[in-house]
């Protein structure tokens, strides 16, 4: 009797455990899925993250507006001289009317009557000059139309120009915030990474004034069993296209930053995989030119910043030195980070 009450303890206690498993399996199950197994503990600062998305794509965005107006600048100032030199025509067509109609004179009864020799050649200097009056006034009506013209492009090239003057205010202030919160933990300009070999990338599509679309997290990550959006997926095919194939991961459900929205990704250094230690060698060779890559092609793919080996490059403030917390993952040297808009 003793026994089988033992073995049934057991078989209770057992019972327990495998509850408790799959509890926990349940509950923490989809976001273990969602994250690639060895993907790295970045360490984020949450509130520097968000300070320096929201300085990014402040400037992305101005950047945008800005080089929109400068395109419309551009269009109004080609229409602007072609009506200058409408208006050159327009004026010398005009003072030749005015000198021919003050030659001959102005058609009254008088004058037709004193000039002329006969009733017919009456008849033909009427009609000649009816037809010069005619002339006379469309082509005043087409200066003084050319001349209103001319006036509202000058004015919209103005307000281009007010507006391109916001713009870079804006981006300036985006600067120093990054400025700001980067110096707020020991930050400061660096040299960053560069290459002149970087292979250009097929641009991400954008709306038709040259601004990003906005995008949600609703393509399917190759990665990871979670999501991305479009332009991230692009990004990282781009990379892959230009030879970095080495593993990647982008979706996470928790933690800060870009990766829950889907809009970063993490490129190991290695070829096996994310390794807690410092790139080395070739692998640290790899870091450097996919950094730079992303860089240079910022502007074509929608990149928000990128962060490797102990540095983070962003749109207007190019790279300054960046502080994880100690650790491979937290300081971005066996990993490139990159978010995307």
């Amino acid at each position: 009797m003793v026994g089988t009450t033992t073995a049934q303890r057991r078989r209770s206690a057992l019972a327990s455990i495998v509850t408790l498993i799959t509890a926990f399996a349940l509950l923490f199950g989809a976001s273990a899925a969602n994250a690639a197994p060895n993907a790295p503990d970045e360490g984020d600062d949450k509130s520097l993250r968000e300070v320096l998305e929201a300085a990014s794509k402040g400037h992305i965005e101005a950047k945008a507006k800005l080089d929109n107006s400068k395109k419309r600048q551009g269009e109004l100032a080609a229409q602007y001289d072609a009506l200058q030199q409408q208006l050159v025509a327009l004026t010398d067509e005009v003072g030749t009317m005015a000198a021919e109609s003050y030659r001959l004179g102005r058609l009254t009864s008088v004058t037709m009557l004193l000039n002329s020799a006969s009733p017919e050649n009456m008849l033909e200097r009427a009609a000649g000059l009816d037809v010069m009056a005619q002339r006379e006034g469309r082509n005043l009506r087409a200066l003084n139309e050319a001349h209103e013209q001319a006036a509202r492009a000058k004015a919209a090239i103005d307000n281009e120009v007010r507006e391109q003057e916001k713009q870079v205010a804006i981006m300036a202030r985006k600067k120093q915030d990054a400025q700001r919160a980067l110096a707020a933990v020991g930050s400061q300009a660096s040299g960053g990474f560069i290459s002149t070999t970087s292979a250009a990338a097929q641009p991400a599509p954008r709306n038709s004034n040259g601004s990003w679309p906005s995008e949600s997290c609703n393509v399917d990550d190759p990665t990871t069993s979670g999501c991305i959006t479009p332009r991230t997926l692009h990004a990282m095919n781009q990379a892959k296209a230009a030879g970095f194939t080495r593993y990647v991961s982008c979706f996470r459900s928790g933690g800060s930053g870009e990766h829950p929205k889907g809009r970063a990704c993490d490129f190991s250094a290695e070829a096996g995989g994310f390794k807690d230690r410092d790139a080395t060698g070739d692998n640290r060779t790899y870091g450097n030119n996919l950094a730079a890559y992303y860089v240079n092609n910022a502007d074509r793919l929608g990149v928000l910043y990128v962060i490797w080996y102990r540095q983070i490059w962003m749109p207007g403030n190019g790279w300054s030195s960046y502080n994880g917390g100690g650790s491979p993952a937290g300081d971005h040297t066996n990993h490139v980070h990159l978010s995307m808009l």
